[in-house]
C-alpha cells in the first residue's frame, strides 16, 4: 500500500511538471474572465495530448518487450510504466472535468470529452483509495490468471487447457466437472469486486458522472440511456434469427444427450455448448451439422499443399489490403513483427496488432499455426494495423476507432471476405462449391457469430446494473443467471447460489474490460460487409461476396478509417454505409438462407421454440 501511495505521489509531481498548470490555482481560475478559461482549456488539451502521446510510446515499447521476453524484470518494467500511464490518464480526466461546461470549438470539445470519459476504472482522488483500487485490480487479475482446477487424478489444468476439454469432449459428466471446477476460482473475487465497484463509482463521481455505468455508456456520442435503447433495438432485430438457431441446436443436443441431460424445451444447460462460457458454439458444429455439409475442401490442407509458411500467410493477407488500394506494409513490419513462437523464451502467444509510435511502426504478434483459423486471424489482425496507419495523421486523442466496436469490426469485415470465391482468386481453391454447400458454411459461422450476440450484450447489461446499484451485491449471481436466461436462453447446469461468483469466471469481468464493443462489432461487420459489397457491384448473395481486388470499396473503407475518432461514430459509419444508424438487418440478409433452413428443420421436427 505504501509503495503504491509513493508512486501515485511521484506521479502527481510528474504531471504537474509535464502539464505545467492545471487546477493549481482554483480561485484565480474561477475569477478569471471566460475567455481566459477557454484559452486555459485549449492549452490544457494541447499539453495533455502531448503528454499522453509521449507516454503511449513508452508504454507500447515496454508492453512489446514484456510480451516478447517474459521475465520478472520485463514484467516489473511493464507494470511500472503501465501504472504511470494509468495514473496520468486518471489525473487528466479529473482535470478535464473542470472545463466540461465551457463553449469550445467542436474538435476541442470532443477531445475533452474523450479525455474525460475514456477511463475504464477511474480512481478516487483520495490517494489512499487510489492505491486500494490499484491493489484490488491487481488481485482480481491475479486470481484469474493463476486460476486452475485440479482433478482427482492430480492433474491441475489452466483455463486454456480446461477450455480445450469443453471444446472437444462429448461426455456430459466430464463437461459438468470442468464447468463447475473453473467457477471455483472466481468465488474469492466476490468481496474484492464489490469493493472495486464502490471505489470506481466514487472515481466516476469525481469526474462528474452519477456512477460508472453512466461513464461507460457516455463513450458513444449519445446520451447514456439513448445508447442503452439503441442496443435493445439492435438486439430486437437479430433475436428472431437467434431464436431459430437456439431452437435447432437445442433440438440436436436433445437427440444426442436425451431429456435428462439436454431437455427439449426451456433454456440450454451451459456446459453442453462447446465453450467455457457458452458464448460461441462453433465447437458443437460436428454434433449439429446437417448431412452433406462438407464443402469439399479444407483450408488447412490447401495451405499445406501450396507450401504456405507463416510469412507467406501474412504476405497473402497483406495482398488483400493492397488489392483494395492500400499501401503495402512498411519494411519495419516484417523486421519487427513476431510470426513464429520462439523456442528459446516465453512469449505471449495471443494474437494482437500493435502501433508502437502512432505513425508507421505497426506490427503483429502471433505464434502462427499453419491452419485455416490462423489464416483468418491474420487477416483480422492486419485490419487493425491498416486502421492504425490510416488515422496516423489525426491528433493523438483522435488516433483511435470511431467507437470501440469499429476497431474489432474492421478486422472481422475483412475476414468475411475470405469466401470460397476469394480462395479461388488467390489460387488456393480450384473450384467454388455450389450453393448446396452454403448451409453448412453458414451454420458454422452462425454458431460463432450469431450465438455470440446475446452474450456480447448481457455482460455489460449486468455490469451497468451493478454499477448503478440496480443489482445489489446480495443479488450478483442470481441476476447474472437471470440475464443469461433472458438473453441467451442458457442456464446453469447445476444449482448456483450467492456463495458463487460466476461472472468472475469470465476474464473481462475481473479484468475490467468493457464488453459491449464485441456486440457492436458483431453487428457492424455485417453492415460494413454488405455496403462494401454493394459498392463493389456484387449483386449475388452477400454471404458469397468478397471485396478482394475492388479499389472502389477500398477507397470508401479508407475514407472512414482515416477519420479515426475525430468525428462522432454515426458520421464515420455513413462514410461507408451512407446511413448514420447501425442496422442489424445486414446480419439477417447474410444468414437469410440459413434462417429458412433452420425454420424448416424446426418445423419438420415439430420443435417447440423459445424458452
Amino acid at each position: 500500500m505504501n509503495m503504491s501511495f509513493t508512486k501515485v505521489s511521484k506521479l502527481s509531481v510528474l504531471i504537474a511538471i509535464s502539464l505545467g498548470v492545471v487546477g493549481c490555482n482554483k480561485t484565480e481560475a474561477t475569477d478569471a474572465p471566460a475567455v481566459d478559461k477557454v484559452a486555459e482549456a485549449k492549452q490544457f488539451i494541447t499539453d495533455a495530448e502531448s503528454t499522453m502521446a509521449d507516454l503511449s510510446i513508452e508504454i507500447n515499447r515496454s508492453e512489446w518487450i514484456y510480451s516478447n521476453f517474459i521475465t520478472e524484470d520485463t514484467a516489473a518494467l511493464s507494470a511500472s510504466v503501465s501504472e504511470k500511464y494509468t495514473g496520468t490518464s486518471v489525473k487528466l480526466a479529473t482535470q478535464s472535468a473542470q472545463y466540461a461546461d465551457l463553449t469550445l470549438d467542436p474538435a476541442d470539445k470532443r477531445k475533452l470529452n474523450i479525455l474525460r470519459s475514456s477511463i475504464v476504472l477511474p480512481a478516487p482522488l483520495d490517494p489512499a483509495k487510489n492505491a486500494e483500487l490499484a491493489n484490488i485490480s491487481a488481485q482480481l487479475n491475479g486470481l484469474y490468471g493463476k486460476g486452475k482446477y485440479c482433478f482427482e487424478d492430480g492433474r491441475c489444468l489452466t483455463q486454456p487447457e480446461l477450455s480445450a476439454i469443453m471444446g472437444e469432449s462429448n461426455n456430459p459428466e466430464e463437461l459438468l466437472e470442468v464447468w463447475q471446477g473453473w467457477r471455483e476460482i472466481s468465488k474469492p473475487m466476490r468481496p474484492l469486486f464489490e469493493r472495486e465497484v464502490e471505489l470506481a463509482n466514487e472515481g466516476a463521481q469525481d469526474l462528474g458522472y452519477e456512477n460508472l455505468s453512466e461513464l461507460w455508456r457516455s463513450q458513444y456520442d449519445m446520451k447514456p440511456d439513448d445508447f442503452s435503447n439503441e442496443l435493445d433495438r439492435l438486439w430486437g432485430q437479430v433475436k428472431p434469427l437467434y431464436d431459430s438457431l437456439h431452437c435447432y441446436v437445442r433440438g440436436e443436443l436433445n437427440e444426442q444427450y436425451g431429456d435428462t441431460v439436454a431437455p427439449a424445451t426451456g433454456a440450454i444447460p451451459a456446459h453442453l455448448l462447446g465453450n467455457m462460457w457458452a458464448q460461441s458454439w462453433g465447437n458443437v458444429y460436428d454434433q449439429v451439422a446437417p448431412q452433406d455439409a462438407d464443402p469439399g475442401y479444407d483450408v488447412t490442407e490447401l495451405l499445406a499443399q501450396h507450401n504456405y509458411d507463416e510469412v507467406k500467410m501474412v504476405k497473402q493477407a497483406e495482398s488483400f489490403f493492397t488489392s483494395l488500394g492500400f499501401e503495402a506494409l512498411p519494411d519495419t513490419f516484417w523486421e519487427r513483427s513476431l510470426f513464429v513462437q520462439p523456442k528459446d523464451r516465453d512469449v505471449v502467444c495471443h494474437a494482437s496488432a500493435w502501433d508502437l509510435d502512432n505513425e508507421d511502426d505497426i506490427r503483429i504478434k502471433m505464434c502462427i499455426q499453419k491452419t485455416a483459423e490462423d489464416f483468418t486471424v491474420i487477416h483480422h489482425e492486419l485490419g487493425h494495423n491498416f486502421y492504425q496507419r490510416a488515422y496516423k495523421e489525426q491528433p493523438f486523442i483522435f488516433k483511435n476507432s470511431a467507437n470501440d466496436g469499429f476497431h474489432e469490426a474492421i478486422g472481422d469485415t475483412v475476414a468475411l471476405s475470405i469466401t470460397p470465391n476469394y480462395l479461388k482468386q488467390i489460387g488456393l481453391l480450384d473450384e467454388v462449391p455450389d450453393a448446396s454447400k452454403d448451409i453448412g458454411l453458414l451454420l458454422k459461422q452462425a454458431l460463432d457469430k450469431v450465438a455470440f450476440l446475446p452474450f456480447g450484450l448481457m455482460i455489460d447489461q449486468w455490469r451497468w446494473k451493478v454499477f448503478s446499484g440496480e443489482i445489489t451485491p446480495e443479488q450478483y449471481n442470481q441476476a447474472w443467471w437471470d440475464l443469461r436466461e433472458k438473453y441467451q436462453g442458457v442456464k446453469a447446469p447445476i444449482a448456483r447460489n450467492e456463495s458463487d461468483f460466476d461472472p468472475g469466471a469470465k476474464y473481462h469481468v475481473p479484468g475490467n474490460v468493457p464488453y459491449t464493443r464485441y456486440f457492436l462489432a458483431h453487428i457492424l461487420q455485417f453492415q460494413f460487409h454488405k455496403s462494401l459489397c454493394e459498392i463493389a457491384g456484387d449483386n449475388g448473395p452477400v454471404h458469397r461476396c468478397s471485396i478482394y481486388g475492388n479499389k472502389e470499396a477500398g477507397a470508401k473503407l479508407n475514407t472512414m478509417l482515416e477519420m479515426g475518432q475525430s468525428k462522432p461514430w454515426p458520421e464515420a459509419l455513413a462514410a461507408v454505409t451512407g446511413t448514420k444508424e447501425m442496422d442489424a438487418n445486414a446480419v439477417l440478409d447474410y444468414f437469410a438462407p440459413l434462417q429458412v433452413w433452420l425454420d424448416e428443420q424446426n418445423k419438420t421436427a415439430n420443435r417447440q421454440c423459445g424458452w
